[in-house]
């Protein structure tokens, strides 16, 4: 076994700092500028993505069948031409129940330890799956460098170092002396053992494929646990690179590489379903749309499921000292990866008589209009403009635009139509900048619920203490990830805090000059689990102190021997 737990144990020490204070730290590097990383490297990464293209990727995994794949590139409308190998569960799951009793039997460090190798290996090819997620994703180049590479690998240490701080909490051994009675002492030894639950079934998200596949796999590697990734089969390419990887690295640990296989599949004939009823899976990890991640935590009974979905993020403006700060912030969320992240605001809450600025009363008008006059000025340089918004991923993300834009037409609700801007270098990409609806407390079945894209609404409630109200119930009866208040009045501040917690829901409060969907890894807890948003957070002692369980045998006078020393007794 390589002694990687030893060689990167210093970036273990500092995520476990960082998870224990919460502070801002990463452990790769979130630009792709040739400034830090030199000409060559992402030179290399591009040529090593186009090398894969219209080829066969090779896993040599059991139960292969055949050779699918139906990624299109959102930024040319072509065919990236990987084929991807099909498995057959009936195939795969017994090869990987060989894989499983040495993996189990191995110490929590040696797991640790490959699992560190497999975040370090897949850090070195940030730049191959930039552009592996671009062309799947829709990201622009820069964000799928930084959130679908160093935040996602972050997410995946910060989860491994709880795995290993769960792990760790569990003494192998201890020695018990009690009296009982007058006379008598009872003196024992007990051994403990961590047990691996079982088989882990990933469902990756296509719009961040790496977002939830870090850290799922290393929560359920790192405890004992095998992991069948199963990616979206418009965004295969980027998990696939990590299952290589994987494999690679349990091979040189001389670990059988099925401990971790890709599951590929495509629309007309998917998987999911074969794989998380398979009576060998155990766990299910799943970032995904709010429906199915409700089917799977109602219909997967014995099976430990943790699920990130979405739900209506809000904003409430109840005052503020700089307004146009303040927009500048909200536009810059509704125009971000095209509104395409679990973190971006939908439902933007300001009462219908307006708010203070900097104690002057404005408009609810003036206010919506100087959020899409900042939307404007987010997309003015189109360079700019792709750098932030990148592409729609996948076609029904323009139907769904087109048809809120109908409804708002018709309703004559239009405050900021949306439109296709011009992606220099991609004359055919698919993009569409945001539409921005008006909408009152009666729009409700509009607004509550997701509405998967660049579509938000600016919704008039009668005062702010109603804003309040809307918002809060829909992060409680809807479900959250985000949400944002705005307001100089500390007594409201404080009342809105107090409310959204109550709804089981974060709230941040007055945020502007920096992305504000931005969750830090080792110090945002990302999802509460205490709305219909999602069951897990990323990433807490919760998210993998039950992806193992504790047996325990304890004994008067004798002990036995463990299995790998009786040889050496004999």
């Amino acid at each position: 076994m390589p002694p990687w737990f030893e060689q990167h144990a210093t970036l273990l020490d500092k995520a476990l700092d960082a998870c224990a204070r919460r502070y801002a730290w990463s452990g790769w590097p979130e630009s792709p500028s040739s400034k830090i990383h030199g000409e060559a490297k992402p030179a290399e990464g591009q040529a090593r993505f186009e090398a894969m293209l219209n080829n066969d990727f090779i896993l040599q995994q059991p139960g292969e069948t055949e050779q699918v794949g139906e990624e299109i590139s959102p930024y040319t409308g072509e065919p990236l031409g990987v084929r991807y190998p099909r498995v057959d569960p009936a195939q795969l799951f017994p090869a990987i129940n060989s894989a499983r009793p040495a993996w189990a039997a191995a110490s929590p460090n040696e797991r640790v330890g490959v699992c560190l190798e497999i975040l370090h290996r897949c850090g070195q090819q940030l730049f191959e799956n930039a552009h592996a997620t671009m062309h799947t994703s829709g990201q622009s180049y820069v964000m799928a460098f930084a959130g679908s590479g160093a935040n996602a690998l972050d997410r995946g240490l910060e989860a491994l170092a709880y795995a290993h701080k769960a792990m760790a909490d569990v003494p192998a051994t201890a020695h018990w002396e009690r009296q009982f009675g007058a006379d008598g002492v009872a003196s024992l030894d007990k051994q403990y053992r961590l047990v691996p639950r079982g088989i882990g079934v990933v469902i990756c998200c296509a719009t961040f494929p790496l977002w939830n596949t870090y850290p799922a796999l290393c929560a359920s590697l790192a405890t004992g646990n095998p992991v069948i990734l199963k990616p979206h089969p418009a965004a295969t390419l980027p998990v696939a690179l990590v299952a290589r990887v994987c494999r690679e690295v349990l091979s040189d640990a001389g670990f059988d590489p099925n401990l971790v296989t890709l599951a590929a599949d495509t629309r007309e004939a998917p998987a999911t379903i074969a794989l998380v009823e398979h009576p060998d899976t155990a766990i299910i990890d799943f970032t995904g749309s709010p429906r199915f991640g409700t089917w799977l935590e109602r219909n997967c009974p014995g099976k430990q499921v943790y699920t990130e979905t979405a739900g209506c993020n809000s904003v409430v403006v109840e005052s503020t000292e700089d307004l146009a700060a303040t927009a500048r912030a909200i536009a810059h969320s509704l125009c971000q990866a095209s509104a395409q992240m679990c973190t971006s605001v939908q439902n933007i809450h300001i009462p219908a008589q307006g708010i203070k600025v900097a104690g002057k009363q404005v408009s609810h008008q003036e206010v919506a209009a100087a959020i899409c006059a900042a939307v404007d000025d987010w997309l003015a340089v189109p360079r700019a403009a792709a750098t932030l918004c990148g592409t729609l991923f996948d076609p029904s993300v323009l139907s769904n635009v087109d048809h809120y834009r109908q409804l708002a037409i018709a309703e004559g609700r239009v405050l900021r139509d949306s439109a296709p801007y011009t992606n220099p270098g991609y004359p055919v990409a698919r993009t569409a900048t945001p539409l921005v609806i008006a909408a009152t407390g009666a729009d409700r079945d509009w607004y509550r619920k997701e509405v998967f894209g660049p579509v938000s609404f600016i919704i008039a409630n009668e005062s702010a203490e109603a804003c309040l109200r809307d918002a809060t119930a829909n992060a409680r009866e809807c479900g959250a990830i985000t949400s944002h208040v705005y307001s100089s009045d500390p007594v409201f501040l404080g009342d809105a805090v107090e409310a959204y917690h109550n709804a089981g829901a974060s709230v941040a409060c007055n945020l502007t000059g920096m992305p504000i969907n931005f969750a830090a890894a080792y110090s945002d807890y990302h999802v509460t689990g205490l709305n219909p948003a999602g069951n897990a957070c990323l990433a807490d002692l919760a998210f993998v102190s039950s992806r193992f369980r504790i047996v325990q045998c304890k004994f008067m006078g004798v002990v036995p021997l463990p299995p790998s020393t009786r040889g050496a007794a004999d």
